[in-house]
């Protein structure tokens, strides 16, 4: 079961109290999970009995109490723990949960994560105002392909913009000019200082040079996102793409393809981060902060670069199931990797 399955079970689990007058509440669009904070256990945590509470005119721990009955006898589940004053905390049968989890992301290959425009915001129009600045055009521009990924319609306009930071850095806006006093800037993050050495990085490193730090953080634009070295994170992030789709190269001259299956001796934190992704897109467009899903490809990559290395038979060895199995995991890295990328603007080349 992956997150956005999850998700949607959680909200099941509410339709299904409400048709027995257990609640009476407006059945959310959205149920959030995550792992769990402090003080939590299982695999995830949802805060949704909080946040039908008031409505529901009961404790928050009541309702949990009321969704946990229900959440426990779905197929997949295996505990349901309450927390706090109504977190409940959600185990998954972990064997069936990443088996699914690879099949969902080679389903949807590098739209894993994206919402459907019927599941977002339809309707809203979110705009985006920056200043005359490459960093935050850049910011801006990325912002919108993430917004869009989530089904949300984006509008992005800039106080003015220079001819080569369309032909370089790759940005498109909406509209230019002056933003009226009424409406405020809202894409501002601290500008990068020299932009001549950032333009000199070209499209990709120039692109990762303004993601890559939080908003408030100064950019650096120098040489160091060009080397390929693992000091370079953009380096690594898109060297575990290349890796990934070389293995599936390989591995069709072997004669075998992948078969998402039981996977033994893979490290937690590589499935853990793939099922994080969706969250993590959501996050970055709630927040407009590409810099998290920037930062959430280089823990993908971090993690699945040992695993890369494993993938294909070695010595004698015959293509086994377990080989399929994990080629099925390189290629869903792969991915979200790619995926990722895309929405920063930044080339995922399959070789490097």
């Amino acid at each position: 079961m992956t997150p956005v399955e999850l998700s949607r079970t959680v909200l099941h689990a509410v339709r299904r109290a409400v048709d027995a007058g257990e609640l009476s509440v407006a059945v959310p669009t959205r149920a959030v999970v995550a792992p769990p904070g402090p003080g939590g256990c299982g695999d995830y945590a949802t805060s949704i009995a909080l946040q039908l509470a008031r409505p529901a005119g009961q404790p928050p721990f009541r309702v949990a109490e009321v969704l946990r009955s229900h959440l426990a006898e779905a197929d997949g589940i295996t505990d349901v723990v309450l927390t706090g004053p109504g977190f409940l905390n959600i185990s998954l049968d972990r064997a069936a949960t990443d088996v699914g989890l690879v099949r969902e992301i080679l389903r949807r290959g590098p739209r894993y994560g994206y919402v459907d425009a019927a599941e977002g915001a339809e309707g809203r129009v979110v705009q985006l105002r920056c200043p005359r600045d490459p960093r935050a055009v850049v910011v801006a521009d990325a912002s919108a392909r993430i917004l869009r990924s989530q089904g949300t319609r984006v509008w992005v306009s800039a106080e003015g913009i220079e001819p080569a930071w369309i032909s370089v850095l790759g940005v498109t806006v909406d509209a230019v000019g002056p933003v009226p006093a009424e409406l405020p800037v809202d894409v501002r993050p601290v500008p990068a200082v020299a932009s001549a050495e950032l333009l000199s990085l070209g499209r990709d490193a120039g692109r990762w040079a303004l993601l890559h730090p939080a908003a408030h953080d100064r950019p650096r634009t120098g040489v160091e996102h060009l080397v390929q070295r693992e000091s370079n994170p953009l380096f690594r992030v898109r060297y575990a793409h290349a890796r990934a789709r070389a293995a599936a190269r390989n591995a069709a001259d072997l004669g075998f393809t992948a078969a998402p299956g039981p996977l033994t001796d893979v490290e937690p934190g590589l499935l853990a981060a793939l099922a994080d992704h969706p969250r993590v897109l959501a996050a970055a467009a709630d927040h407009r902060a590409p810099d998290r899903l920037a930062r959430h490809l280089v823990t993908v990559a971090d993690a699945a670069l040992p695993f890369l290395l494993t993938v294909l038979p070695r010595g004698g060895e015959k293509p086994s199931a377990a080989h399929r199995a994990r080629l099925a995991l390189a290629e869903a890295v792969g991915a979200v990797l790619a995926g990722g990328l895309a929405l920063l603007g930044i080339d995922a080349p399959d070789h490097l």
